[in-house]
């Protein structure tokens, strides 16, 4: 697997998609794209449109996939995002995860996905702010 990258989406929206409907949210719609965020990026993307929003699923992706569909476009605060002008499709997924609520009210993103090896433990259990 090459550089991999992050879609969350809720329960429902994970349900639909595993019929053979489109990986898409609302605003993925509404935009004409698909978001994704990096691993540094998805605690951010989950506090700030996910928050309170309880059963969401973290989906990776491998990029490799979505070329030449896969455009980094600037977002939130100047920051390179993975958009995917296509569609993208549940079994194209290569992992999987039901988040937990945090104590802030926003899903928490596994340590597997937001660390990497070289990466200091996480101090008394509380996730990090990812921007």
């Amino acid at each position: 697997m090459g550089r991999t990258i992050f879609k969350v989406l809720t329960r429902e929206q994970w349900a639909q998609a595993e019929t053979g409907a489109p990986v898409q949210a609302p605003i993925d719609a509404a935009d004409g794209y698909v978001h994704f965020s990096t691993r540094r990026q998805v605690q951010a993307t989950l506090s700030k449109w996910f928050h309170g929003i309880e059963g969401c699923v973290l989906a990776a992706f491998d990029a490799d996939d979505f070329e030449p569909d896969l455009k980094w476009e600037k977002a939130r605060g100047g920051d390179l995002f993975p958009h995917v002008h296509g569609e993208v499709y549940a079994s194209q997924m290569k992992s999987l995860w039901l988040l937990e609520m945090g104590e802030d009210g926003a899903p928490v993103a596994p340590d597997e996905v937001v660390r990497r090896r070289d990466d200091p433990p996480r101090s008394g259990g509380t996730p990090d702010t990812i921007s």
